[in-house]
C-alpha cells in the first residue's frame, strides 16, 4: 500500500510540475501598441480567442468589429467589450461561414461602411463539423478555409489601401502531425477528423503564397498556433469525452487569453514584418513543419491558391 501511495504522489508531482512547465513557456504579447484611428476585424469574437483578441485592440482604442454568426452572443459580447473597456467604438456584423453567400454579404456591407482595415483576424473556426454545406464543401474545410480564404479577397482591396495593414490566420499544429497536402482531398476527400487537419494546412498555406502575391506592398500576412486552448471550439465533442475534457485535458490547457497571446503578437508586434508569410507559437517565429515544407517544394500553396480562386469565382489580380 506505502508503495501505491508513492506511485500515486510521484505521478501527481510530476503532472503539477508539466503543468507549471506549460504555463511558463506560454508566450505573452508585450506590445504596448496604441490602435486609436486604426480598424480591426475579429472573425468568431463571441468567445473564446476572438473575444480576447478583440477585448485586446478595444482596450488600446481600436475601432473593432466583431464578426459572429449568432447575433445575440455577437450583441452580449459587444456589449461586454464597451463596458469594460469604455470603447464605443465596437460593433458587430453577422457572417456565416457555413454559406458563402453570407460571407459576400457580410464583405459587400464591410467595404461600403469602412475606409480602412489595418487588421484583419481570421479566427473563426470549428472542430468535428460534418457534411457537406450547400455550397457543396465540406463543412469543415469551408468554415475553417475558404469561408475565411474568401472573405479575405473581398476586403483585399480595402487592407492593400490601408498603410501597414496585417493579416493574421489563426490555425494550428495540427498539419505537423499529417501527410503533405493532398490537393485531390481537400475540399470533397473523406469526412472525417482529417478534413479539419486539411483545412488548417489550407490556412498555412493560404499564408505563405497570399505574402508572396504582397511583397511589394505594405501589408504583412501571419498564421499561427495558439496552443491547445479551454474554448468553445470543443463544444461538438462527443458526451464519451466530456469527462476526459472537463476533469483530466482542461487542466492542461491553456485559458482563452493564454491562448490569444500570439494572436494579438502577430497583429501588433513591430519587428516581425521580414517574416510574412510565416508561422507563429507562443509570440515567436517557429520552422515550418516538415509536411508544409514539403508542400511548399511540391508547389501545393500555388495549387491550392488557384484551385481556390477557380471554386469561388473570383478575379484575383495580384
Amino acid at each position: 500500500m506505502h508503495c501505491l501511495y508513492s506511485l500515486f504522489f510521484w505521478i501527481a508531482l510530476g503532472l503539477v510540475c508539466f503543468r507549471i512547465y506549460l504555463k511558463l513557456m506560454t508566450g505573452w504579447c508585450r506590445s504596448q501598441v496604441c490602435l486609436v484611428g486604426k480598424t480591426a476585424l475579429v472573425t468568431g469574437a463571441n468567445t473564446g480567442i476572438g473575444y480576447e483578441t478583440a477585448l485586446d485592440f478595444a482596450k488600446r482604442g481600436a475601432t473593432v468589429i466583431l464578426a459572429c454568426r449568432d447575433e445575440s452572443k455577437a450583441r452580449k459580447a459587444r456589449d461586454n467589450i464597451i463596458e469594460e473597456t469604455n470603447n464605443k467604438n465596437v460593433s458587430y456584423g453577422l457572417v456565416d461561414f457555413l454559406d458563402l453567400a453570407c460571407v459576400r454579404k457580410f464583405a459587400d456591407e464591410f467595404n461600403s461602411t469602412h475606409t480602412r482595415l489595418d487588421i484583419l483576424v481570421n479566427n473563426a473556426a470549428a472542430v468535428r463539423l460534418r457534411g457537406v454545406t450547400t455550397d457543396g464543401y465540406l463543412a469543415a474545410v469551408q468554415v475553417n478555409y475558404l469561408g475565411p480564404f474568401l472573405l479575405t479577397m473581398l476586403l483585399l482591396n480595402l487592407i492593400v489601401k490601408t498603410p501597414s495593414a496585417r493579416i493574421v490566420n489563426v490555425s494550428s499544429s495540427a498539419p505537423n502531425y499529417s501527410n503533405p497536402l493532398d490537393m485531390d482531398l481537400m475540399f470533397d476527400g473523406p469526412d472525417r477528423t482529417k478534413a479539419y487537419y486539411r483545412s488548417k494546412f489550407g490556412n498555412i498555406l493560404f499564408t505563405i503564397e497570399l505574402a508572396s502575391r504582397l511583397a511589394n506592398t505594405t501589408v504583412t500576412v501571419y498564421s499561427l498556433h495558439p496552443g491547445v486552448v479551454d474554448t468553445d471550439i470543443f463544444r461538438r465533442l462527443p458526451p464519451s469525452w466530456k469527462f476526459v475534457m472537463d476533469y483530466i485535458v482542461r487542466w492542461f490547457m491553456k485559458t482563452s487569453l493564454e491562448g490569444a497571446q500570439t494572436t494579438i503578437y502577430c497583429a501588433l508586434q513591430k519587428g516581425i514584418e521580414s517574416y510574412s508569410g510565416e508561422h507563429f507559437e507562443d509570440c515567436h517565429f517557429v520552422s515550418r513543419y516538415a509536411p508544409v515544407a514539403k508542400s511548399v517544394d511540391q508547389g501545393t500553396h500555388k495549387l491550392l491558391w488557384d484551385k481556390s480562386v477557380k471554386l469561388l469565382g473570383l478575379d484575383v489580380t495580384i
